[in-house]
């Protein structure tokens, strides 16, 4: 039962060490959530980028891939592979392709919850 669990456990915990690390930059700082957005982008690619990353979400699951700086590691990831295929023209289009399938589902899904509500004005 242990190890049925262990898996879960490892996420929640990095998942959680992730957002509490980013509550306490919103607390603690002037940095708005934008600025706390770009910087753990930016985090995910530096330590993807350093083969850093990938051992964390071997080891953590989706509680290192789901945060945003999964998102950043995927996209160091793809650069990587596609300088490796395509050479130099791989750092431009690696990130968008290792990235597609996330970005296109987060469109899918977000306009599939928001097709039964209508906006209205705030006024």
């Amino acid at each position: 039962m242990l190890q049925l669990l262990l898996p879960f456990g490892k996420a929640f915990v990095v998942g959680g060490v992730l957002c509490a690390i980013g509550q306490i930059l919103v607390d603690k700082t002037k940095l708005t959530p934008a600025k706390i957005l770009v910087i753990y982008v930016v985090a995910g690619v530096a330590l993807g980028a350093a083969g850093v990353y990938e051992p964390l979400v071997n080891w953590a699951g989706g509680g290192a891939t789901v945060p945003i700086t999964g998102f950043g590691a995927v996209m160091a990831k793809g650069v990587k592979e596609a300088v490796q295929e395509k050479g130099l023209l791989g750092i431009l289009s690696g990130p968008f392709t290792a990235a597609a399938t996330g970005i296109g589902a987060a469109v899918l899904f977000g306009y599939l919850a928001a097709v039964p509500f209508r906006p209205k004005d705030k006024s």
